[in-house]
């Protein structure tokens, strides 16, 4: 499992002026498969990714968000093996 944190490198009003373009980069992901669940982080200082896809197709998709490309916010990629999972939740076991 990838998890992407994201960190907003701006203030709120510029992270808002590139929200919508983010969303619908977001949505792409999330049909390509390259995300399985996207939220920010409470307080509202960036966002989390969750991913089980191949990371370098993951971090050349991030190099296209528009948060990425206009220097919203700071991505870090981890990388984690899942070892136990709660019921409905198995698909994100190694």
């Amino acid at each position: 499992m990838l998890i992407v944190s994201l960190t907003y490198t701006v203030p709120l009003d510029v992270v808002e002026a590139h929200l919508g373009a983010h969303r619908a980069w977001l949505r792409d992901a999330v049909d390509r498969a390259l995300v399985v669940a996207a939220g920010r982080k409470n307080p509202r200082t960036g966002g989390i990714l969750l991913s089980l896809a191949d990371r370098d197709a993951l971090e050349a998709a991030i190099a296209e968000d528009p948060f990425s490309v206009h220097g919203v916010a700071e991505f870090e990629v981890i990388e984690a093996d899942m070892t136990a999972a709660a019921a409905g939740f198995e698909a994100l076991l190694a």
